[in-house]
C-alpha cells in the first residue's frame, strides 16, 4: 500500500501542478458530506446511501478522465484553477472582480492584458456552469414526476417513467461534476498563483519553493482526514438571495485568503505527517467545499421550481398547475 500510494504522489508531482485537485479522498469526502447534509426538502432518492455513494465517486471523474487526448485535457485542465496574485489580479493581469458575464467576455479582457484563459484559468465558470445544468436538470425531475403520476396514456407514461430514471441518473453526474469544481474552488492552492511552492515572486516571508501541492492534497489528506472531521467542520446551510456569480466570487476569494495561512502552516512543520494542526486545516477547507456544495444543491432545487423545460420552452409552475402537457414538448416534436 505504501510503495502504491508513493508511487501515485510521484506521478501526480510530474503534473501540471495547477490542474491537479484533492485527491481521491479529498473530493470523496467533499461529494459524500455534502449529499449527507441534505435537507428533507429535496428529493428523496438524493438523500438515499446509494446516492451518496454515487456522488461521492462522481466527484473524481473530472480528474479520472485526465490523459484521454491532447484536445480534451486541454479543454478541461484549465477548469479546475484560477490564477490570482497578491493584488488579486490574474496573472498580474486584469482585475478579477467584476466577474465578466460570459467566458468568451472574460477570455477578451484576458487577451487584451496579453493574457489567456487557457494560463489563468476560469474555474468561476465551471462552478456556474454546472450549478445552472443542475437548476434544468431538477426542473426536468419535477416536471417528469408530475407527469408519470397523472398521465393516463400508457405509453406516454412508460416514456415519462423511463426518462424520470435517466434524469435522476443525470441529476447525480452533475452533482458530481459541480462537487468536483467545487471542491477546486476550496483547496487555496487552486486560486493562487502560488499553487505549487511560492515561485518567481518577491518572498519576504520566506515560504518554501518546494512543490507542496500534491503533497498536501493527495498524500496528506489521505493520511490524517477523516470523513467525520469534515462533516463536524461544515457550516449551517446557506441559501442566502444573492446571484450565482456574486456567490461564486466570494467563495473564490475566501479561499484565496487561506493561501498565505496555508504557507505559513507548511513553514510552522504543519504538513508533516500526524500533525494536528495541518490535519484540521486541511478538514476544515474539505468542509468548506462540502458546505458549498450543500447549499448549491438546495439552491438549485429552489429555483428550479421558477424554471423552464423542453421546447417549445414551458414554465415548471404552469406543468404542476395541469395547464399544459409537457409531453411533446419533452419528447421532441421536431
Amino acid at each position: 500500500m505504501k510503495s502504491r500510494l508513493l508511487a501515485a504522489v510521484a506521478v501526480s508531482l510530474a503534473l501540471p501542478a495547477q490542474a491537479l485537485a484533492w485527491g481521491a479522498s479529498g473530493h470523496r469526502m467533499v461529494g459524500e458530506a455534502a449529499m449527507a447534509a441534505l435537507p428533507a426538502e429535496v428529493p428523496a432518492f438524493l438523500r438515499k446511501p446509494a446516492a451518496l455513494r454515487d456522488v461521492g465517486e462522481l466527484s473524481r471523474e473530472e480528474d479520472r478522465s485526465k490523459g484521454a487526448g491532447k484536445v480534451h485535457d486541454h479543454n478541461r485542465d484549465s477548469a479546475h484553477f484560477l490564477d490570482l496574485d497578491d493584488q488579486g489580479k490574474l496573472l498580474g493581469g486584469p482585475p478579477f472582480l467584476p466577474l465578466p458575464a460570459t467566458r468568451a467576455d472574460y477570455e477578451k479582457a484576458l487577451q487584451a492584458a496579453g493574457l489567456d484563459s487557457w494560463k489563468a484559468g476560469y474555474l468561476p465558470y465551471s462552478i456556474i456552469d454546472r450549478r445552472q445544468q443542475l437548476t434544468k436538470d431538477f426542473a426536468y425531475w419535477r416536471v417528469l414526476t408530475y407527469a408519470r403520476a397523472h398521465e393516463r396514456n400508457r405509453a406516454r407514461r412508460a416514456w415519462y417513467a423511463a426518462d424520470l430514471a435517466r434524469r435522476q441518473a443525470q441529476i447525480l453526474r452533475t452533482i458530481g461534476e459541480l462537487s468536483h469544481f467545487v471542491g477546486d474552488g476550496a483547496q487555496p492552492l487552486h486560486v493562487t498563483v502560488h499553487y505549487n511552492g511560492w515561485g518567481d515572486y518577491p518572498n519576504p516571508n520566506g515560504y518554501t519553493i518546494g512543490k507542496i501541492h500534491g503533497p498536501f492534497e493527495g498524500e496528506f489528506v489521505f493520511a490524517n482526514v477523516k470523513p467525520a472531521d469534515v462533516t463536524k467542520a461544515m457550516s449551517p446551510l446557506d441559501v442566502r438571495d444573492t446571484s450565482l456569480e456574486r456567490r461564486t466570487t466570494e467563495y473564490l476569494l475566501k479561499t484565496s485568503t487561506f493561501v498565505g495561512p496555508l504557507y505559513e502552516l507548511e513553514k510552522a512543520g504543519g504538513l508533516s505527517a500526524g500533525n494536528p494542526q495541518g490535519a484540521a486545516f486541511a478538514a476544515d477547507r474539505i468542509a468548506a467545499g462540502a458546505s458549498e456544495l450543500r447549499d448549491l444543491i438546495v439552491i438549485a432545487w429552489k429555483m428550479s421550481a421558477t424554471s423552464n423545460v423542453g421546447w417549445p420552452a414551458l414554465k415548471v409552475e404552469d406543468v404542476l398547475a395541469g395547464k399544459a402537457d409537457p409531453y411533446e414538448s419533452l419528447y421532441g416534436k421536431d
